[in-house]
């Protein structure tokens, strides 16, 4: 019995895998039982930050796990603890919870929201905007906060108290936010909704009339954060800050951790017994966390993912292929609009040696590790554009 027969029987039936066993990875490649090598432009849905086998990261994890793996929160860790300090000093915010997934970070940030609003406002403001097309989650309450139909299917009654806003109308926001909103939410540019970019005068309205309001502002930065467009945080392009920043993926390096940043105002919101994680700030994900940090908070990687981001866009419009209908994104998120279904070109370049990403239901997503080299870009590329024309 080979390992998909073996998953199909253990396993529940949420993921349709591609069919490759991936059995070991070095830098921006992974590599198959056969030993076929994959240029990865995916980084496991931008997870793999820094890529694999990173030995600045697997040493930090590897020091850590021989001193102990677990404590709890009973107890201060101290690789718990630096993180704190350096997610707080590069974002400019007050406080720091960690979580263990994206969701369960947006999860805590609707919670910190809430009682926010309730402790100032007597509980006259608790509903939540968010926009349509976006990803949030898939507990009941992100899952909610989730601006697409096809993810509700199945699961009401769903929580009360949310409303979606179409992206870039300013007049659909202003009409939505009634007396009783206390926090709008937003991805600056819309992973799983098709790496759709929010307009720069629509954040800044948004931003204007919300501190205006005391209506609290959540950047979900969990894909599109931490130097995966070239900013630390891609809010950061609109000029803008937030009360509350939500992150994952990228930060661990591939272990799971989630985090949830509060501005000043927010700092003393939750109180002991507020809220909670079991594995929530783990040292040895910590520790491994801030080995990732090391090495992508810097202006040389953030401007080279730029670079690397704009060659690829300029490529692929130069290549004038008919199968492309729009390219868009920052830095090393990237959108290929196409005619065709886009699983068919994920299996073609599977064949070929590429792996890519889809995104809604016609996009070609691609989020490579931020320290992928200029040669297995184009490498990559040149894959890409076959499967393409």
């Amino acid at each position: 019995m080979n390992l998909f027969e073996k998953a199909n029987e253990c396993l529940m039936h949420t993921y349709v895998p591609l069919p490759i066993i991936i059995t070991h990875g070095e830098g921006s490649c992974l590599f198959d039982e056969n030993n076929k090598k994959y240029i990865d432009f995916t980084s496991g849905i931008g997870v793999s930050s820094v890529g694999y086998n990173n030995k600045k990261l697997n040493e930090a994890i590897l020091n850590q796990l021989n001193s102990f793996a677990h404590l709890s929160n009973i107890f201060l860790s101290t690789p718990t603890v630096k993180l704190a300090n350096k997610l707080t000093t590069i974002s400019k915010m007050s406080k720091v919870f960690f979580s263990n997934s994206g969701a369960e970070a947006n999860e805590g940030a609707l919670k910190l929201a809430k009682k926010y609003s309730y402790m100032k406002y007597g509980g006259k403001r608790n509903k939540i905007l968010s926009l349509k097309n976006s990803f949030h989650g898939r507990t009941l309450a992100t899952l909610t906060a989730t601006g697409q139909d096809k993810f509700h299917k199945y699961f009401d009654p769903f929580p009360d108290g949310y409303d979606y806003v179409t992206p870039n109308s300013i007049e659909d926001f202003k009409e939505k936010l009634t007396d009783d909103v206390c926090a709008i939410i937003m991805e600056a540019i819309q992973g799983e909704g098709g790496v759709n970019l929010l307009n720069s005068n629509f954040v800044q309205e948004v931003y204007n009339v919300c501190k205006e309001k005391d209506v609290l502002i959540i950047f979900d930065e969990v894909q599109c954060g931490l130097g995966r467009t070239g900013h630390i945080f891609c809010f950061q392009e609109f000029g803008v800050e937030a009360d509350i920043i939500t992150l994952a993926k990228g930060l661990g390096g591939g272990l799971p951790i989630g985090a949830i940043l509060c501005n000043e105002k927010l700092s003393n919101t939750f109180t002991p017994g507020d809220h909670g994680s079991t594995f929530g700030g783990n040292p040895v994900v910590c520790a491994g966390a801030l080995a990732v940090l090391d090495q992508i908070c810097n202006d040389e990687l953030l401007s080279s993912v730029q670079a690397k981001g704009k060659f690829i866009r300029q490529t692929l419009t130069k290549s004038k292929l008919p199968l492309v209908k729009n390219i868009r994104g920052l830095g090393l998120m990237i959108g290929i609009e196409v005619s065709c279904p886009p699983d068919e070109i994920q299996k073609k370049a599977l064949e070929k040696g590429l792996l890519i990403l889809t995104a809604g239901k016609n996009v070609v997503r691609l989020l490579p590790p931020l320290t992928i080299s200029e040669i297995e870009i184009k490498k990559g590329l040149a894959i890409l554009l076959k499967c393409l024309s």
